[in-house]
């Protein structure tokens, strides 16, 4: 069975999963639950939701952290604005950029002459 919803105006189709989970989690979802004062699926729903986008935060973060990819391929993994991944690396206090202090003197000098021209 699939149901079809719509979210921000677009349709999705929705699929099925059963999942087995621990007793502690069912309790934070029925607390989500009463705090929401939605349905159970649609807070599983948006609780889900919400893991997938801090893990593909988490993901690119790690993958720029170890220089496995650039800031613009992070932002795009994370589903962020350039800008939006910029203040997400400030907030977490992300070290992406590896120069040495050669390389920035080095830079600096080349900057610096090229300006002058």
């Amino acid at each position: 069975m699939h149901v079809v919803s719509f979210v921000y105006g677009e349709p999705l189709t929705l699929k099925p999963l059963a999942v087995r989970i621990p007793e502690e989690i069912e309790k934070e979802i029925l607390e989500a639950v009463e705090r929401m004062k939605l349905d159970k699926a649609t807070v599983v729903r948006t609780l889900l939701e919400m893991g997938i986008e801090e893990w593909r935060k988490q993901t690119a973060l790690e993958l720029l952290r170890n220089g496995k990819v650039t800031f613009a391929k992070a932002a795009e993994m994370a589903k962020l604005s350039l800008w939006e991944l910029a203040d997400l690396v400030k907030q977490r206090n992300v070290e992406w950029v590896r120069y040495t202090p050669e390389e920035i003197a080095k830079e600096l000098k080349e900057a610096t002459v090229a300006e002058a021209k």
